[in-house]
């Protein structure tokens, strides 16, 4: 059968019989890779029709013959933070992406879980040699588990062990170095990638078989390879954070049995990951009498989890036209809009003057109950003037300069008074009550209504 070249698209998937700058589909630049795909035999409308004839029809359940009971067959991993962001554990026959940059800890999480999970599971390692998985889970104390490993990149020998052995979890590392010999590009390529796992997920569906994709990232932090690949699993699970900190937050983008709002968080140590019970200890610095200006304290809410953190800002005079703002752990078009607001509501000239905000311990902000903490660091850092020592706020800010409600006020309140805060800035009409029956009145709670009111009481 002859073959034939084809370019392929790596972010949609969209083939072209010549290479493009542009993707036509999905617009991205520079996608298109070379393939080498075998031409298929033109079939006439006899053959076809007499095909028609010979198929089988396939198997149909009513939904109320269909089994729904998945809470009740998860499988627990014994790392709770992992099993809160799959929803209580991973369910059999499912597939489960996970993510992250290089030295993350996604080989080293996963190899705890197999470590708790022991016999009965299956961890084919494509990077690594038996040998150094050996040496990485004595490292982290879980070379008696008794699971299986197998050093194997060739798909076809893969699925006959998994059919042959039959573990109830198998971890694959990674997906990019799959190949299929049916196909004649090379393993990570768009075709190879997205044969390898479609056949995966065929087994794991027809045979009850949990199965864990380890994936790559590009340079922009997204999954590499085609994007049908998250459209393909049930879950996708991305890890957060610096490298060179040890503070990861793992986040669930896509999860077709659990929700996508929980958040699990990790601490990288010499024994791997250690399982963070308290985030708001974490990432708060010890008080200090004096509290530097532009520091400011926020309570988020990741799902039914609150979660204290601090944000920094600077505030300097711009030798530029155009001055600087510059963002980390917040999007930048935020900070702009908050500038804005603070500049035309509140009174505070910021047009010549670079702003700089930072989330400390690498946190990645997305709640929109953040502004209210960034606009009082950015008000902060311009008037020299320190938040009150022992001050937490939470609320959106709209472009009218209002502060608005956000959800889940009383889980925040009763957050901030555990950690020990005395005085919270919150949006007008909150629920004054918290969990465990705590008031506003065990700590000084004031409630404003407008940006304006908001920074003239916390800078005092």
């Amino acid at each position: 059968m002859a073959t034939k070249t084809l370019y392929v698209c790596s972010n949609c998937g969209h083939t072209s019989p010549k290479w493009l700058g542009r993707c036509p589909d999905c617009g991205e630049w520079s996608t298109f890779v070379e393939e080498a795909r075998e031409e298929k035999k033109v079939v006439g409308f006899a053959e076809r029709a007499t095909r028609k004839k010979t198929r089988a029809a396939g198997r149909t359940l009513r939904l109320d013959q269909v089994e729904t009971a998945v809470d009740g067959g998860r499988i627990g991993t014994s790392v709770g933070e992992l099993d809160r962001v799959l929803g209580g554990g991973i369910v059999p026959g499912s597939m489960v992406l996970v993510g992250g940059e290089p030295g993350v800890g996604k080989s080293t999480l996963l190899l705890q879980v197999m470590g708790h999970l022991g016999e009965g599971c299956l961890m084919v390692s494509g990077e690594e040699s038996p040998r150094q998985v050996a040496l990485s889970a004595k490292r982290l104390g879980v070379q008696g588990a008794g699971f299986g490993v197998l050093s194997e990149t060739d798909l076809d020998v893969i699925e006959a062990t998994i059919l042959e052995e039959r573990p109830r979890v198998v971890v694959v590392d990674s997906i990019q170095t799959l190949y299929s010999p049916e196909l004649s590009g090379a393993p990570g390529g768009v075709g190879q990638v997205r044969e390898c796992a479609a056949r995966l997920m065929r087994l794991a569906k027809s045979e009850g078989i949990a199965v864990v994709l380890v994936g790559h990232v590009t340079k922009d932090g997204s999954i590499a390879g085609p994007r049908v690949l998250e459209h393909m699993v049930d879950t996708v699970l991305q890890f957060e954070g610096d490298r060179f900190q040890s503070f990861r937050v793992l986040r669930a983008l896509k999860n077709r049995f659990g929700s996508t709002n929980e958040i699990g968080v990790f601490e990288m140590t010499g024994r791997g990951m250690v399982e963070v019970e308290d985030p708001s200890a974490f990432f708060l610095s010890q008080w200090k009498e004096n509290m530097p200006s532009g520091v400011a304290t926020v309570c988020l809410l990741e799902g039914t989890r609150p979660m204290l953190v601090e944000i920094e800002s600077l505030v300097a005079p711009s030798p530029l036209a155009n001055p600087r703002r510059i963002a980390n752990g917040v999007d930048t078009g935020r900070v702009n809009m908050l500038c804005a607001v603070l500049a035309r509501r509140a009174g505070l000239s910021l047009a010549d003057q670079d702003v700089y905000v930072n989330v400390t311990g690498g946190v990645r902000v997305e709640e929109p109950a953040a502004d209210l903490g960034v606009a009082l660091a950015i008000a902060s850092a311009l008037r020299d003037k320190p938040v009150g020592k022992g001050t937490a706020c939470f609320g959106e800010v709209g472009l009218t300069g209002d502060v608005r409600f956000v959800s889940g006020a009383p889980r925040r309140t009763g957050e901030v008074l555990k950690m020990g805060y005395n005085r919270i800035i919150r949006p007008e009409g909150t629920s004054e009550e918290g969990p465990n029956g705590r008031s506003k009145k065990d700590a000084s709670v004031i409630e404003v209504s407008t940006l304006e009111e908001a920074v003239a009481v916390a800078l005092l």
